[in-house]
């Protein structure tokens, strides 16, 4: 997983900045869509190919400048969706969502320019000064464990955060209704983490609003700062209004006194809304209680006046901010409702507010057809495992959906300059306006598109929900530029681009990543859903275009032979020059990156891809397709991936390069830890380096049952000295001088042993795959499927009920979970692995 700036988090307005040059200063597509722009950008480079050669320019410098224009030019085949797939109209139950999957609860309309509600919370009291104030997911901030129990992915979930000696539940459900999405409601409740306690904590919540242009939110205020109700209107939603209602005792409608504070301004951004609400906290207010003595909080100063809004001139198209706090002690809950005015005209029978008893009914019975069609769908408890099990796939599930988010924005690419051998120095240029709808890696720290991890989301949510997925594989699909490509991580909008620092937000167009997008598209092959084949009808081309792109540009030094382009040059600070594209970071590669690398996982990726996509071709009746990719395929068989990749002397498949393994880190004072390269020398051969890419032939299914390589494989797999742990498959053998090693000073060991669950997911399909075809591995295949199932399935069960988290991967050593947390994007493969689901 490309995920360097795991070590080198940025100041977030760097990030900000350099987007802002760049738009004042560069190439710059303002349509999202590129129709008009593509025929204005054609006319233009005609003219200025005519001018170029009247004026003696090298054929060189219009190549450079063709593929810069191609670059951030959207590619021309139909879209995979629907026009307005996105919208009410269109999709009304997806309108609204929790798609802001990097705040603890809030929700936002599926629009360039959407509504978006959040929650902020306090415990007032505890520290001197102010109080830590919880709205984004964050690494370090002590929260946790937290997520979701119950999430469906579209009409309701439970969410549960630990936060000290404070428990939160937030819940919402959706109900159907109107032209604009319907109405929904929210519940909050908050109690003592431990029961008996004497000293209730006196806590804020705070509820807000955010718009994101011009449309205005007329609030109307009630008795000591406490809001009636907020109205609305916009093009998209039409009318709707919003009530926080009195928080009551949980589980009742006793009512309990609070303390109202509202604030309202200008929207100062999103990425600023926690700093704005922190520095405008004062300790002038009072929480008073009848029969109990007053207490000091920190309050939100405001009014409604039109003039307290915020600083001068702010407001003109800007959008609006518009917070209500209320302050009262555990346990509490709070529901807020909102209300779609469409939902209400037409109708004979008025509908009741869905708040209170009603309300709970609603979340009750959601509840409960979740945990029906949940074993409807992945039958854990008619397989035998236990409640314990069944909730960690409860919650793998619900963690996935519920990290669903939707962005849009302009991503930094920076196209491909290099023409005959040199390389031209050009700054990134600003790609088109483009939404996506994906799940994402991690709430806290990778709350963004990866298109690498996103096929192996899939896997998971197709299972679940198969629109979702034709929903986020056609958004993906609409990412490609005119070339076919797509950008390997998406940063899209002000808030994800706050989160990344400045020198991973560029995008560059020679870089690949694998394909992994084709692996819910072959389910889709072989389940023969009639949604699912329109839909891959629509896409077919876009899917031929991306791969066609993939096949191309990353072809390597002889036929059939394939290199990732994008490794990082040999710094004299790095042990072994990362491979970012390829999604395996430190994975150790040829020791001296030159052009005659060949790179075993991505020919395993292209292999995949031919096959997936001639079969595709074949049932959708493309036969000028099917002719093309067919050789491809047959081409890619075994006999050239022996010839190219089978090294003998290390008995493995295995990378091509200029390698040597007599390097290593040594201290060099005063420049710290220097890369030192001994005897002997590097030269062309095969790479030592045996772990996770020595598997891919096995790992995708491309080896014969009767193969003679296949046993080796199993060989290498089973053997603890090498790649077998306890806790699952590690990334490198333990045998290998690069395991454990960190790769400078600075950057610790990644792919380097750990075990990681979509590698393992992987293999434990390959091993069902030939544990049930007749062959001389038949049986040892299908004993170390379960024996690795039960290793991976038994430590990650182990951490979740330790922790309450899924992890980015786990120790081979003792099976802790490491990186970062919650992990909840391939990491919930474990679900598909308790099933048994392949």
């Amino acid at each position: 997983m490309a995920r360097g700036e795991r070590r080198r988090r940025g100041a977030p307005a760097d990030g900000a900045r350099t987007a802002e040059r760049v738009a004042r200063g560069g190439p710059v597509r303002r349509d999202g869509r590129g129709g008009r722009a593509r025929g204005a950008a054609g006319g233009a480079a005609l003219a200025i190919v005519v001018l170029s050669l009247a004026l003696g320019l090298s054929s060189r410098w219009l190549l450079a400048w063709y593929r810069s224009r191609r670059a951030v030019m959207l590619h021309s085949a139909p879209p995979a969706l629907p026009p307005d797939s996105s919208s009410p109209t269109v999709a009304p139950d997806l309108f609204w969502g929790t798609y802001r999957p990097h705040v603890y609860f809030g929700m936002k309309t599926r629009s360039p320019q959407p509504l978006l509600t959040g929650l902020m919370w306090a415990q007032q009291g505890t520290t001197p000064g102010t109080p830590k104030l919880r709205h984004t997911c964050e690494q370090g901030d002590g929260v946790g464990p937290y997520g979701w129990e119950f999430h469906d992915g579209v009409s309701f979930g439970r969410q549960h955060i630990q936060d000290g000696a404070l428990r939160l539940t937030t819940e919402f459900v959706k109900r159907p209704g109107g032209q604009h999405g319907g109405d929904w409601s929210w519940r909050v409740t908050v109690e003592p983490q431990a029961s008996g306690t004497s000293a209730l904590p006196l806590v804020s919540l705070f509820f807000y609003v955010v718009t994101d242009s011009k449309e205005v939110l007329v609030p109307e205020v009630g008795a000591k700062g406490q809001l009636k109700f907020i109205s609305g209107h916009t093009s998209e939603l039409g009318d709707f209004r919003f009530t926080l209602l009195a928080p009551t005792s949980p589980g009742d409608t006793t009512p309990k006194y609070g303390s109202y504070n509202v604030f309202w301004s200008s929207n100062p951004g999103l990425p600023l809304l926690t700093e704005m609400v922190k520095s405008r906290l004062n300790n002038w207010f009072q929480h008073r209680p009848p029969g109990a003595p007053p207490e000091r909080y920190l309050g939100l100063p405001g009014s409604l006046k039109w003039d307290d809004r915020g600083p001068s001139g702010q407001g003109q198209g800007q959008g609006q901010f518009l917070i209500q706090q209320v302050t009262l002690k555990v346990p509490f809950s709070v529901e807020l409702v909102f209300e779609s005015g469409s939902a209400r005209t037409g109708g004979s029978q008025a509908l009741e507010q869905l708040a209170g008893s009603l309300l709970t009914h609603a979340l009750e019975s959601h509840a409960e057809a979740f945990r029906e069609r949940f074993e409807k769908t992945f039958r854990l408890k008619e397989k035998g495992l236990s409640p314990e099990e069944q909730a960690l796939g409860q919650g793998a599930l619900s963690g996935l959906l519920g990290g669903i988010g939707y962005f849009y924005g302009q991503s930094l690419v920076l196209p491909d300059m290099e023409v005959e051998g040199s390389e031209q120095k050009v700054d990134p240029v600003l790609f088109p306006s483009v939404p996506l709808f994906t799940a994402v890696p991690s709430r806290s720290f990778f709350p963004r598109g990866f298109l690498w991890d996103e096929g192996f989301h899939q896997l998971v949510i197709q299972r679940w929900d198969p629109r979702l997925t034709r929903e986020a594989i056609g958004h993906w699909l609409g990412l490609l530029n005119a070339d076919g490509w797509i950008g390997r991580e998406q940063v899209l909008g002000d808030e994800a681009r706050a989160r990344v620092p400045s020198e991973f937000l560029v995008q560059r167009t020679a870089h690949a990543n694998p394909p992994t997008l084709l692996l819910p598209v072959a389910h889709m092959l072989d389940g023969g859903d009639p949604a699912d084949l329109a839909f891959l009808r629509r896409a077919f081309p876009r899917l031929r275009a991306w791969f066609s792109w993939l096949h191309h540009s990353q072809a390597g030094p002889v036929p059939l032979s394939y290199r990732w382009r994008g490794r990082d040059p040999a710094l004299p600070t790095l042990l072994n020059p990362k491979t970012l594209p390829s999604g395996l970071d430190d994975y150790p590669r040829a020791s001296h990156p030159s052009a005659s690398e060949r790179h075993l996982d991505l020919r395993c990726w292209v292999a995949l891809g031919s096959r997936v996509l001639m079969r595709l071709a074949e049932q959708l009746g493309e036969a000028e397709a099917a002719a093309e990719l067919g050789p491809l395929a047959a081409s890619l068989e075994e006999e050239s991936l022996d010839e190219l990749h089978w090294a003998p002397e290390l008995g493995v498949f295995a990378d091509f390069g200029n390698h040597t393994k007599a390097v290593q880190l040594k201290p060099r004072p005063p420049q710290g830890l220097m890369r030192v390269v001994g005897r002997p020398h590097p030269h062309l051969q095969y790479v030592d380096a045996l772990g996770y890419v020595s598997l891919f032939p096995f790992l995708l299914r491309l080896l014969d049952p009767n193969s003679p390589r296949l046993g080796p494989m199993l060989d290498v797999l089973a053997d603890r000295r090498q790649l077998w742990s306890p806790f699952g498959l590690r990334s490198l053998a333990a045998s290998s001088p690069f395991y454990s090693q960190r790769n400078s000073e600075h950057d610790p060991p990644y792919w380097r042993g750990a075990v990681w669950l979509n590698v393992n997911y992987l293999a434990l399909g390959a091993l069902h795959y030939y544990g049930h075809l007749e062959g001389p591995h038949q049986a040892r295949a299908a004993r170390l499927h379960r024996e690795l199932r039960a290793n991976l399935v038994g430590n990650v069960r182990r951490q979740y009920q330790a922790t309450g988290f899924l992890w980015e991967q786990y120790s081979d050593q003792d099976g802790r979970g490491m990186g970062c947390r919650p992990f909840q994007g391939w990491t919930s493969l474990v679900l598909l692995a308790m099933a048994e689901d392949y």
